[in-house]
């Protein structure tokens, strides 16, 4: 089931490789593909720069480094995206290196994976050392033991 995905996309770029090799001819379609890996090795280090860069500033100013480091997170894979040949890709890869399409991939995460997240938290708190694990938490304050009987009553 894992594989099914990239096997797919493999495929998918085979025959996107084949239309723009029919369109424009199979040597600038090759030359389209190199040329696009070059360009995007150089992106590659530009995002990487730009993401230490900004998660460095968030926390300089003492400010949650979460989005910054989400947002830069998904420039340098769109970046790796157009590093990886291919058409489509290369298409995924462009467009999270924009902005606006940045934002919408980002929410679009962010409430998938926010209820994943939290409903994980609750079914880990259960397991966690002093964890209550399904039982209701004992009340160790007031916990009388049967020896004290005595000096209670008198």
């Amino acid at each position: 089931m894992f594989l099914l995905p990239p096997l797919i996309l493999f495929v998918l770029e085979i025959f996107a490789f084949i239309a723009v090799g029919h369109a424009i001819g199979w040597l600038p379609d090759v030359l389209l593909l190199l040329g696009t890996s070059l360009v995007g090795a150089q992106l590659l280090r530009i995002q990487g720069r730009a993401a230490i860069e900004r998660i460095s500033q968030a926390v300089a100013e003492r400010r949650a480094p979460g989005h910054a480091a989400i947002d830069r997170l998904l420039g340098f894979v769109g970046a790796l995206l157009v590093v990886i040949p291919g058409f489509i890709t290369d298409a995924l890869g462009l467009l999270l290196l924009f902005a606006p399409t940045r934002a919408l991939a980002r929410r679009s995460m962010s409430r998938h994976y926010a209820g994943r997240l939290m409903t994980f938290a609750a079914a880990t708190g259960r397991f966690a050392p002093g964890g209550n694990r399904g039982r209701p938490p004992a009340d160790v304050d007031s916990t009388a033991v049967e020896d004290d009987l005595g000096q209670l009553e008198g």
